[in-house]
């Protein structure tokens, strides 16, 4: 903080009191490295895929209540490239005030990672300096302040600067909602971190979020559904079927049973008495008839996807879209007289033919800003919204 705003700045180490919407915190040599998946989870992890996402802060917010005009944050940033493409722009740091979206920052330097092949997501590691989020000219008075972290990229977080002292925000008291999904729950193709779509459902439902939506990794995985059994809410929701077709994972034989256990695990930590909703996939032309595996298309000088499987060996199995939705809705549907709070969501209800038509997917496999708010704003619709899955226990 310079001279000119402050000639005693008050530096305030960042502490896991001070975070939110994670599931675990990591100290490094730096400072505090939130995690979305727990230490028992992260040693079953089987490729960096996923070991780069749940480390990817996507709805981890610092929370504190203070009087400060003038804030900033240290951090050391892990930011992504390809190798051969100019790099993405920094990720943005959203400082909201009493939740409200006020000022945001970028943070310079910090350590490289660049993936040297797209297919295997092998990478090279370049270490890099510490920097500084800034946020000036914020309202007087004391406030509640979240600083939202880049939804990707790895953010180690150090310390706070402020012209007032800062203490770490009470609790808000509103319900939990943990969303499990793939890239697009992670926030693919969004810009900011508080306006990829889970956070902007979360806004409109006025609940905590808590985001376990991993790009590329929202594969069924045993460990993802025991952390979610371990983790307190109100709320459940599980979007599956994308990164299932796309990496051609399962057929059907081990898809439906694989489901079935993934939902098993969650009730044993969770009653159900706790609305759990299990949501389809979202349009997507390139798989919705095309079984995986997906591969990144470069013939128009840009990065695109396509499907290259067979439609013809969904006979033996394979999996689509088409066939996931289907799939889904038959398992929510035999559970649900045992299991009254189990819903079903059909993902072409929060974004279909007609929101493609508006808003296509930039890739063809992910939807930009546009996509982003209107599956948001049909989320909250559909589940938040009276007598949808998630006020049945608002009473």
């Amino acid at each position: 903080m310079s001279t000119e705003q402050n000639q005693n700045p008050i530096t305030t180490p960042v502490t896991a009191d001070f975070l939110r919407g994670h599931l675990d915190v990591e100290e490094t040599a730096h400072g505090l490295l939130p995690h979305r998946l727990p230490a028992r989870a992260r040693r079953q992890i089987p490729d960096d895929r996923l070991a780069v996402a749940e480390a990817q802060p996507s709805g981890v917010r610092l929370a504190f209540r203070t009087g400060a005009t003038a804030i900033e944050l240290d951090t050391l940033p892990t930011k992504r490239v390809y190798s051969g493409f100019p790099p993405p722009p920094d990720g943005v740091y959203d400082l909201l005030v009493d939740g409200h979206l006020t000022a945001q920052a970028t943070v310079d330097g910090g350590n490289l990672r660049t993936v040297t092949d797209m297919r295997t997501q092998a990478a090279e590691f370049t270490p890099g300096p510490a920097g500084t989020a800034r946020f000036t000219g914020l309202p007087a008075g004391e406030k509640d302040i979240e600083i939202w972290l880049p939804h990707a990229e790895i953010t180690e977080v150090i310390a706070l600067r402020t012209d007032a002292p800062v203490e770490p925000a009470p609790s808000t008291g509103r319900r939990v909602w943990l969303h499990h999904g793939s890239s697009i729950s992670h926030g693919s193709n969004a810009v900011f971190p508080s306006t990829i779509w889970p956070a902007l459902a979360a806004a409109a439902g006025g609940v905590e979020l808590i985001n376990l939506g991993f790009g590329g990794s929202a594969l069924v995985d045993p460990f993802t559904a025991r952390a979610m059994r371990d983790t307190p809410a109100d709320f459940i929701s599980v979007k599956l079927g994308i990164n299932v077709v796309n990496s051609d994972a399962m057929r059907l034989r081990a898809f439906a049973p694989a489901v079935h256990g993934f939902l098993d695990t969650i009730r044993e930590g969770h009653p159900t008495t706790t609305p759990l909703l299990l949501v389809s996939p979202l349009l997507c032309p390139t798989h919705e008839e095309t079984p995986g595996p997906l591969m990144p298309d470069f013939s128009d000088g840009t990065l695109k996807f396509r499907a290259t499987g067979d439609p013809a060996e969904t006979a033996a199995g394979r999996l689509t879209l088409t066939i996931i939705r289907d799939v889904l809705a038959d398992i929510v549907e035999q559970r649900s007289a045992e299991d009254p709070n189990l819903h079903y969501l059909d993902g072409l209800d929060l974004y279909g033919e007609s929101d493609h038509d508006e808003f296509p997917l930039p890739d063809a496999l992910h939807p930009g800003p546009e996509g982003h708010r209107r599956i948001g704003e049909n989320f909250a619709r559909l589940v938040f919204a009276d007598n949808g899955p998630f006020t049945v226990a608002t009473g």
